[in-house]
């Protein structure tokens, strides 16, 4: 197996910021034609699509959330500069030096500008950046704006995907390249012929980043008796970090999550990845995350008695900045993890 390193570009750079999805979703839509036996799209714009299983006795759902962390327009002011509030959890020093794009009538580039530090206080030189001192500098007047964008209009950030050696690098793998895997999942079950142990529910979710609103929704709807969150998580494996605070490493395989602060993962799912894992011999690591949350809680708990739910996450540097790395091997990793899971759920113990 290898990475469609064109694929995965082509999602991570489709915009959608927090309930402004339409079009990676056009796109995820565009990508499902033939992979599943049923797609729709509910009421918040989660898009669902159904594999049959050999067994319609239970549903397994596994979430991977569209949405990328983004900004809305809040205002304009007479100068033409663009003033903003986030869609999700944003570091302001990252914001230094980065371009942008509102998408209003028409998409148009922008960047984020900050006082120069050549004119800074001695005082203002050692503060710590805020959101609030930023502003969006797009080179049009007011007047030229106001024919083109308006205060409500999305904004993301704008980057490239490059390959750094057995890397990709590039804004919003958190998430889009779980996106990618779910599809490659849809993909590997149709050209092997395998069929899910049960019926299996791949929902590609909305609003993940301000509080995992999609996921509520659909786990609500589907009800899953089996849940997988798919997600990114840290890869603190860089110079200045303790062993300890690491969570997880680049190259050393997909991380099987034991616990984030949504949700503390059922050890019989834990146990069933890890026995899967062994036997289909794919490279793995435990993963222990203290803070941030996936898709995950809202599969564990938004259905009648619960769901057992577990997650399987993709190491990733630099997660909330434009330059987000993972290794190739273990995004391979995890899309034959995840399609081994849901094919052979019926050997799990589930027993409590």
């Amino acid at each position: 197996m290898s990475i469609d390193v064109k694929l995965l570009s082509e999602i991570c750079k489709a915009p959608g910021a927090p309930g402004y999805e339409k079009k990676i979703r056009e796109l995820v839509l565009k990508e499902l034609k033939g992979r599943a036996d049923d797609v729709r799209v509910d009421n918040m714009g989660n898009v669902i699509a159904l594999k049959k299983g050999k067994s319609s006795e239970k549903k397994a759902m596994a979430a991977a959330h569209m949405d990328e962390i983004g900004f809305i327009v809040s205002h304009i002011d007479d100068k033409g500069f663009v003033r903003f509030r986030p869609l999700g959890g944003f570091d302001p020093k990252t914001l230094t030096a980065q371009r942008v794009i509102i998408h209003g009538v028409k998409d148009i580039v922008g960047v984020m500008g900050c006082k120069p530090v050549h004119i800074m206080k001695p005082e203002e030189r050692g503060k710590k950046m805020e959101l609030s001192d930023y502003y969006i500098d797009t080179g049009l007047s007011k007047k030229q704006l106001d024919k083109i964008i308006e205060v409500g209009n999305p904004i993301t950030r704008e980057r490239e995907l490059i390959e750094l050696g057995d890397c990709v690098n590039v804004k919003s793998l958190d998430n889009r390249v779980s996106v990618y895997i779910l599809l490659e999942t849809l993909k590997s079950l149709k050209e092997s012929g395998e069929e899910p142990a049960y019926d299996f529910y791949a929902v590609f979710t909305v609003q993940e980043e301000v509080g995992l609103r999609g996921a509520n929704v659909s786990a609500l709807d589907i009800k899953p008796d089996y849940g997988f969150g798919l997600d990114t998580t840290l890869a603190c494996d860089t110079p200045g970090v303790l062993p300890q605070d690491r969570i997880t490493e680049l190259g050393e395989g997909v991380a099987i999550k034991i616990m984030d602060s949504s949700a503390i993962c059922d050890y019989r799912m834990i146990a069933y990845m890890k026995q899967v894992a062994k036997a289909e011999k794919i490279k793995w690591q435990p993963e222990v995350l203290p803070a941030g949350g996936t898709d995950t809680g809202a599969l564990q708990r938004m259905v009648p008695g619960g769901s057992i739910a577990g997650a399987l996450s993709i190491p990733t540097r630099y997660i909330h900045q434009s330059i987000e790395m993972a290794h190739k091997k273990d995004i391979e990793n995890c899309i034959k993890l995840l399609t081994a899971c849901v094919c052979e759920l019926e050997i799990g113990d589930w027993t409590l």
